[in-house]
Formats: structure tokens, sequence, C-alpha cells
């Protein structure tokens, strides 16, 4: 079963829509949003349950040009 996360970025001015492009070519997420607020874009990714939640994000995401800054939001199974 693989571990479901939210990831929100705020991308540098200019860079949001070469940001998603490069997520997307990735094939990574599961669902991709253009946000207004604080941040740009949301992602909802799964991560491998074999996978760190930290390494996976880090290691696949968060290289990207032109990412400032993110914000991951856990979801746990309570119902």
């Amino acid at each position: 079963m693989s571990t479901c996360v939210f990831v929100q970025l705020r991308c540098k001015p200019g860079t949001t829509y070469a940001v998603a492009e490069r997520i997307i070519a990735r094939e990574i997420h599961s669902e991709l949003y253009s946000t207004s607020g604080e941040h740009d874009l949301l992602l909802k990714l799964y991560i491998p349950e074999e996978a760190d939640v930290g390494h996976f994000i880090n290691e696949n995401l968060l290289d990207i040009e032109g990412i400032e800054r993110s914000l991951t939001t856990m979801t746990f199974r309570a119902f």
C-alpha cells in the first residue's frame, strides 16, 4: 500500500508553468493543480510503501528548477 501525500509548491516568479511541465514529464503525481494564495501548485502523490517519504520527494520533485519552497501534508487512514 502506498502513502498519499499532498505537496504545495511556491515557484519563483514566472516559472510556474515550466515547473508544472517538468512535474508532468516525470509522471510521479496523481493530480496536479494550479492554486491561488501562498502557493502556486498543489500535487497529490502516492509514495511507494518501501520508500522514505522525505527522500522520495527530495529526489523526485524538489530538484526541479524553479521551485522556491514546498509544504508537504501527510495523510493517515483513519476511517
